[in-house]
């Protein structure tokens, strides 16, 4: 059997639908715009903010600004600019307390990596406080090492460079050989971790990246958390309590 020490997991579209969860609160935040009085067709300003989000990354804070300046002006008289973008980031935040959840095999796998002696952490890409608020409401906090979150935006490396997966192992005092990493991203976390010398795992459960090709190739591929934990008693010699 193989040895294992730690195992670092990437947050979106590997531990919740995040493209899932961001078309619903999107579609949520223009109904919500032209129930306010906004004068246009959903699925028209739908496509228009898909637009504004690609051309200035998720994490820019100003999209529905930026939708306002693109949609024909008439759709907005008679509506105050401030609502329509209050009303759109409320809608949004509304769907995240109510929608945004792990998948449950990933609690159900969570819960039993927690009784192993395996450090447990994080290593995603984005904003620090945004990517922390998803590992809170994801309910996953309680199970990992809180030394061992490692969030681009407060590492200052980013994906794909595998100096951030080395820096994660170097601070959590893990070779890298002994060390794993689950991510959907075939460049940025598969090819990354491989170039770390991390042992990777392809999730390939869903989302906007199952089409795209890296240039290696993952260790393993899941499609789902419970293919983890059978991956990890049938290579690694963890016991979970699985029929194999």
């Amino acid at each position: 059997m193989s040895r294992l020490d730690g195992i670092f997991f990437d947050i979106d579209d590997t531990l919740f639908s995040t493209t899932g969860f961001a078309e619903q609160a999107r579609r949520n935040s223009i109904r919500a715009m032209i129930q306010m009085g906004l004068n246009a067709d959903a699925e028209q300003v739908y496509r228009e903010l898909e637009d504004v989000i690609d051309e200035f990354s998720s994490n820019y804070g100003g999209h529905y600004d930026k939708l306002l300046m693109r949609l024909d002006p008439e759709a907005l008289r008679g509506c105050h600019s401030s609502l329509l973008v209050a009303a759109a980031v409320a809608a949004y935040h509304d769907t995240k307390f109510r929608e945004l959840s792990a998948y449950e095999d990933v609690l159900q796998a969570f819960r039993r990596l927690a009784k192993t002696d395996l450090v447990l952490g994080i290593i995603s890409s984005g904003l620090r406080i945004k990517q922390a608020e998803k590992i809170v409401r994801l309910k996953i906090w309680p199970f990992v090492n809180p030394r061992a979150v490692f969030i681009t935006d407060e590492v200052g490396i980013g994906k794909p460079n595998p100096k951030l997966f080395q820096k994660a192992c170097e601070v959590m005092n893990l070779e890298p050989r002994y060390t794993m990493y689950v991510g959907d991203h075939p460049r940025s976390d598969v090819d990354a971790s491989n170039r770390a010398g991390l042992i990777s795992v392809w999730n390939r459960r869903e989302g906007k990246h199952l089409l795209e090709k890296g240039e290696t190739r993952p260790d393993f591929e899941i499609f789902n958390f419970l293919e983890l934990l059978d991956i990890l008693q049938t290579s690694f010699g963890f016991d979970f309590g699985l029929e194999l």
